[in-house]
């Protein structure tokens, strides 16, 4: 029997950790407001993921050297204005929570970073030379998306929407063979590569008009897709399915 949750819950139960990087996110873009316009472009690219700066070019952008190294995790605390800052924050929301509440804060903390290193990694490979600044969190939010996928459909096959709220823990994780093999994942995915093709038609560039580095979205999604097993808490998933059961 699923576990029920009282009628005075609220709708959305976000784990503290979301909270937390909801919070970061939105702190640097208000500490960004209180720039002067000089000082708040050199900040954007010292922390903006460029593919250029791993060339003979790179020691001349802002943040120098010490930037190689920090700009592929410091990309996704910056936005480009509080628009893109704020389609981030609710797909983090809708995809964040259940990932953070079945893995617990450390485990998502880590998936959400390695995600969003392997978005960083994508645009690299397609934009060895570009100079062109990639900013926000979309590589490692679309990883989380991934992951989700992993044990949304089996959520919905068993309990739906209000099981995967209320006990994230309990709901089966798909095998990655069967992932890959699952109809309605393989569907998501074909959408979801065909939305972020449809953003380089007639742009010609990784990063078109609108901002979109649809190589760091698919980048973080197939990362989160194929490796959330790695970081999923099995243990804590199955004592809990163990107790429903009991």
């Amino acid at each position: 029997m699923i576990p029920t949750a009282p009628s005075h819950d609220p709708i959305f139960n976000v784990p503290r950790c979301v909270v937390a990087v909801l919070a970061v996110l939105v702190l640097v873009q208000i500490g960004r407001e209180l720039l002067p316009e000089e000082e708040d472009l050199w900040f954007v690219l010292a922390t903006a993921f460029i593919p250029a700066r791993y060339g003979p070019m790179g020691f001349e952008l802002p943040g120098g050297e010490t930037a190689l190294f920090t700009s592929p995790v410091t990309h996704m605390l910056v936005h480009g204005d509080w628009m893109h800052l704020s389609l981030n924050s609710a797909w983090l929301l809708a995809f964040g929570g259940a990932v953070a509440e079945r893995t617990g804060t450390l485990r998502f903390l880590l998936f959400f970073l390695v995600c969003g290193l392997a978005g960083a990694f994508a645009f690299y490979l397609a934009n060895m030379d570009l100079m062109q600044p990639m900013i926000g969190a979309s590589g490692a939010i679309s990883g989380l998306m991934g992951g989700t996928l992993r044990f949304l459909f089996p959520a919905l096959d068993s309990g739906g929407f209000r099981r995967l709220r209320e006990a994230p823990r309990s709901i089966r994780l798909m095998s990655l063979q069967e992932a890959l093999t699952d109809r309605r994942i393989l569907v998501t995915s074909a959408i979801l590569v065909v939305l972020n093709a449809l953003t380089i038609i007639g742009f010609g560039a990784a990063q078109n008009s609108a901002g979109i580095a649809w190589e760091a979205h698919l980048g973080g999604y197939a990362l989160g897709l194929f490796t959330y097993g790695l970081f999923d808490n099995v243990s804590a998933a199955k004592e809990e399915l163990q107790a429903i059961d009991d």
